[in-house]
């Protein structure tokens, strides 16, 4: 197989789409996540991120990259001003309507009816969850951090409600994702379902990994 070589000098004069389709592609595999909220009016609001990462278990951060904002921002907005907002896995079952919640809706239209998804509202949590999504949490926003290179921001926040399959929970405390048919997405448009090919043992420098049973 051939090889490609591209200086960082030949990334910045690509053409602007092409650009970004080759960055979002280059890292690889990310996260498919629906982010619900709902502003002060309770106006609900929906849109999918494919930078959602896990930053710490005690406590359980969990954070995001936001665009700029340079233009509006509702996901980012009711965040702010509300200070709750729920994350939900997609799967194959909801994936076309995960990824229309791209698409620049106005303010005053949720995502939620416009796609066909149903929000759903849990005890007392004030966002709005993805009732057909099967495993989703709810957050509190801690804090964000504007990153002075490009301008994007990083939004964190602690999960204080987790909802998932009674199937999915193994007996070591992790979630089997795969079970739930999470998916994953590539570049801009890429969506795919996972094959697991195993679970190894903690790494150790005296020992080799060996394969675990669930």
């Amino acid at each position: 197989m051939n090889s490609l070589h591209f200086s960082d000098s030949d990334i910045v004069q690509m053409e602007s789409r092409k650009r970004a389709a080759f960055m979002n592609s280059l890292t690889g595999f990310k996260s498919a996540s629906l982010i619900g909220t709902i502003d002060k009016n309770g106006s609900t609001n929906l849109s999918i991120f494919s930078s959602v990462t896990h930053l710490g278990s005690n406590p359980a951060l969990v954070g995001f990259i936001n665009r700029p904002d340079s233009t509006e921002r509702h996901t980012l907005e009711n965040i702010l001003e509300l200070g709750f907002y729920t994350i939900n896995h997609i799967h194959p079952g909801i994936f076309s309507k995960a990824h229309q919640t791209a698409a620049r809706y106005p303010k005053n239209v949720s995502e939620f009816k416009a796609v066909g998804l149903t929000a759903e509202f849990h005890r007392e949590f004030q966002a709005p969850f993805v009732l057909e999504s099967r495993i989703k949490y709810g957050l509190e926003y801690i804090e964000s951090h504007s990153l002075k290179i490009n301008g994007t921001i990083l939004v964190i926040g602690k999960v204080i409600e987790a909802i998932l399959p009674d199937t999915c929970l193994r007996t070591d405390g992790s979630i089997d994702v795969e079970s739930a048919e999470t998916m994953a997405i590539s570049g801009l448009d890429g969506y795919h379902v996972t094959n697991q090919l195993a679970r190894l043992s903690y790494a150790k420098p005296e020992t080799l990994p060996t394969e675990l049973r669930d």
